[in-house]
């Protein structure tokens, strides 16, 4: 059987120590300084054995002082008040040691760093306590060096952490992209040949390749964020997701932290770190719809980030420099909000580097039969019916039709057409008048005289002047008449009587 190694064993009656192996034997002074690490051995009360090199040099002794010398010595001779009371290492082993000679502490270990002591640069160490074997009292101290653990585990520190960050910036990526906008999807809505349409997308292609800011103007319903999706697809940045963020549907309390992050306890109730959609759109391009609807307090923080292509997330004062090209859009007439105070002048001019107004559908009514037509392929696809045709009557009542609601209001009326359409031929019902007027009150003073007059004149056959002329209807001169016409964009639809 094998004889059992003990790992220290006192011999001869003195202070020293050795390291019984069968029947051979090392010397402990041999093996203490061919370990890479530096032991010192204590009895029972607290006197040292055996030490190696400088572990106990945390008073500024150095190893040559320390060899041979501190065998005999209490170790509070060497780690006296003083060092115990300046140095935390020294105090913490001071009181680990003093628990085990007492009998009530067990194996401890703590890491540590120092510098000088004629090191080159800043080292880390690993100190461990421990009471000696069963049987025997005393107290085995052991220091190692780790530099190397301690820098891998700073580097792993450092991945794990860019690890997280990456995994939030693509959770948060994948949130946004769904947010995103497709032309591919309703790139129909975009089609036309009327010239005010082929001047906007001129405008558009010639800005694409450009980092500007655009400014997009226009009534709801025209189609603004399919133009910024254009923008985007036709830009370098376009291998990234476009961002969109509706600035009217965000609730007021939360517009900053959406827009610009947070850190976790950032406010009552954010229980994680989340980054803004800035943040998401590094490196691509966001859309602002609504942008006239932003608080006043966000306005100045947008005006930072257009300025310094810097955010901060709420909680956190450190700038976070991001490469965002911004697209807003706006249906408010933002010169306006500016004089009435509710938006800022300065962002205004930020954000109307590149403006591009979005004309409506009233404008450009010789591309309504196009778009009608392309919104019954796709509702045929996926009703599952064949349309052959379209009743002409509807199509001229469409082409008469003012269009509050623009593009969206007409693919309404189509998808409500094709769900009760039951043969090859379709009909399209124009709103009641009613149902237009009763939405009116929602609407700015200009827009509801402009669906009036309209009314008026679609139901005089476009006729101004004379007997039963609009003018004459409205109780107006025909010049005042047709000055108001000019002010609010009303023009005689051009139709074409074969479709």
């Amino acid at each position: 059987m094998k004889e059992e190694i003990p790992i220290l064993t006192e011999i001869n009656g003195n202070n020293s120590a050795a390291l019984s192996m069968g029947a051979g034997g090392l010397f402990v002074d041999d093996l203490l300084e061919s370990l890479k690490m530096d032991v010192a051995v204590l009895d029972q009360t607290g006197t040292i054995l055996k030490t190696s090199r400088s572990l106990l040099s945390f008073g500024g002794a150095t190893a040559a002082d320390l060899a041979g010398v501190a065998v005999g010595l209490h170790y509070r001779q060497i780690i006296g008040p003083d060092q115990a009371e300046g140095d935390p290492v020294a105090a913490w082993l001071v009181d680990v040691v003093e628990n085990i000679l007492r009998g009530t502490g067990a194996e401890t270990s703590m890491d540590y760093s120092r510098e000088g002591l004629g090191l080159d640069s800043v080292q880390w160490f690993r100190v461990t306590v421990a009471p000696l074997k069963p049987g025997r009292s005393g107290v085995a101290i052991t220091t190692t060096g780790i530099n190397e653990l301690s820098a891998t585990r700073e580097a792993l520190k450092a991945a794990l952490s860019e690890v997280k960050e990456l995994r939030s910036r693509v959770q948060d990526a994948q949130v946004q992209s769904q947010q995103g906008i497709s032309e591919n999807n309703e790139d129909h809505r975009l089609v036309g040949q009327s010239a005010p349409i082929r001047e906007v997308l001129s405008q558009v292609d010639q800005v694409a390749s450009r980092d500007s800011t655009v400014l997009l103007t226009g009534e709801t319903g025209t189609g603004k964020e399919l133009l910024a999706a254009r923008i985007h697809m036709l830009s370098p940045r376009c291998s990234r997701s476009l961002v969109s963020v509706n600035c009217a549907a965000l609730p007021a309390p939360l517009v900053e932290s959406e827009l610009f992050g947070r850190e976790k306890g950032a406010f009552t109730g954010s229980l994680s770190r989340q980054i803004g959609r800035f943040e998401s759109a590094n490196g691509s391009t966001i859309f602002l719809d609504e942008i006239g609807e932003l608080p006043p307090e966000v306005q100045v923080k947008l005006l930072r980030v257009l300025e310094a292509k810097q955010v901060e997330r709420l909680g956190n004062p450190k700038p976070i420099t991001v490469d965002v090209r911004v697209i807003a859009a706006t249906n408010r007439d933002l010169e306006v909000a500016v004089r009435e105070g509710k938006f800022r002048q300065d962002l205004f001019y930020r954000l109307n580097v590149f403006p591009v107004r979005v004309p409506p559908l009233r404008e450009r009514r010789e591309d309504i039969p196009v778009l009608v037509w392309a919104f019954v392929d796709e509702f045929a696809r996926l009703f599952n019916k064949n349309i052959l045709s379209i009743e002409k009557d509807s199509l001229e009542a469409l082409q008469r039709y003012s269009w509050p609601g623009n593009v969206r209001e007409l693919r309404n009326l189509v998808e409500r057409a094709m769900i009760i359409a039951s043969g090859p031929r379709l009909r399209i019902q124009l709103p009641t008048t009613t149902a237009v007027l009763g939405s009116a009150t929602s609407r700015r003073l200009e827009e509801v005289e402009r669906q009036h007059i309209l009314g008026v004149l679609e139901k005089s056959g476009w006729r101004i002047r004379g007997t039963s002329g609009a003018a004459d209807q409205l109780g107006l001169k025909p010049t005042t008449l047709e000055a108001r016409m000019v002010k609010l964009g009303i023009r005689r639809p051009t139709i074409k009587p074969d479709v």
